[in-house]
């Protein structure tokens, strides 16, 4: 058995609670984590909540959530081929499904998913970096932008924005950016070059900056249709809930499914050494005991969280 964190019925932050479930089946080309920490992210509260049941309840006793761990390699099956050992400190990417979630102290992941933890990071610090990270970089492989071009990104001063901005500006593009005025030095220091208010009219002051539009939008903020006018014709527009756009002016409209790159072993790998050499800034909101996690839920919920708040396993 192992200690998890999770729901047996769908709610609010309250329903979370403290679950003996059994350990997971080390499986052919899987690794077994015994996890530290796991990240909070917004994801979680639609998993808590019962947004993605087709039932209502869970399905599987329990569903736990969380899509970011960090922790100890404690088991490779013998199909694996890595250059991980037993006692590494990794990171991995979850996907979650019933009992199986990042919220759970022994967690059975594909090993494709799971690198080791950037040099001199702790394990909380390495925990925020996959599922956004992941996000970010697919996100901008599918716009397609290229050197020079100039990417437009709303929730710039969110996990998922500011990974954006710097994996851009890494890239060589041009990089405007909203932030309401507490987050201007925030979204400055990841390296915005052009920082706007924050709101419903970005699109409208994007254009004041550039007439023609810019080339590529990262929607982290979620303005979906209010955000499509700040593209230029044939531009490229990077979604994180699914939004297509309108079908107008040849705009290239694409969702990110980071479940789809889950297993993308050499991206992540980049992303851990992109975050050694300094490009990409680890930020944790703050740490809270794993059996806090209905507090973790509320703060989240209530908005103005910058960085990551991680739950942590003794």
């Amino acid at each position: 058995m192992t200690t998890a964190i999770g729901v047996t019925e769908y709610g609010g932050p309250d329903q979370l609670r403290v679950l003996d479930l059994p350990a997971e089946e080390l499986r052919p080309g899987t690794v077994r984590i015994t996890v530290t920490a796991a990240v909070v992210n917004p994801t979680d509260t639609g998993v808590r909540a019962g947004l993605r049941s087709t039932t209502g309840h869970p399905d599987d006793v329990a569903d736990v959530p969380g899509m970011d761990v960090a922790g100890v390699l404690t088991e490779i099956a013998d199909d694996v081929q890595t250059d991980l050992e037993v006692g590494d400190h990794v990171m991995g990417i979850v996907v979650p499904s019933g009992q199986h979630g990042g919220y759970r102290r022994d967690l059975v992941l594909p090993a494709a998913s799971v690198v080791r933890v950037p040099r001199e990071t702790s394990d909380v610090e390495a925990a925020t970096l996959p599922m956004n990270g992941l996000t970010a970089r697919a996100a901008l492989d599918q716009m397609g932008l290229h050197r020079g071009q100039v990417l437009a990104v709303t929730g710039a001063a969110g996990a998922f924005g500011g990974y954006v901005i710097q994996l851009a500006k890494a890239d060589g593009l041009v990089v405007v950016a909203d932030a309401k005025d507490s987050d201007v030095d925030l979204v400055r220091s990841l390296g915005a070059d052009v920082i706007l208010p924050r709101g419903d009219d970005f699109a409208t002051r994007v254009r004041v900056e550039y007439p023609a539009g810019v080339d590529g939008l990262a929607d982290g903020a979620l303005l979906g249709s209010k955000a499509l006018t700040a593209v230029k014709d044939e531009g490229a527009m990077a979604t994180v809930r699914g939004y297509q756009g309108d079908g107008r002016r040849g705009l290239r409209v694409t969702p990110v499914l980071v479940r789809q790159h889950a297993e993308d072993t050499a991206a992540l790998d980049r992303l851990r050494q992109q975050a050694e050499d300094g490009v990409l800034t680890l930020r944790v909101a703050d740490t809270l005991p794993a059996e806090q996690a209905a507090e973790a839920h509320r703060r989240l919920e209530a908005g103005g969280v910058r960085g990551r708040l991680v739950l942590v396993f003794d």
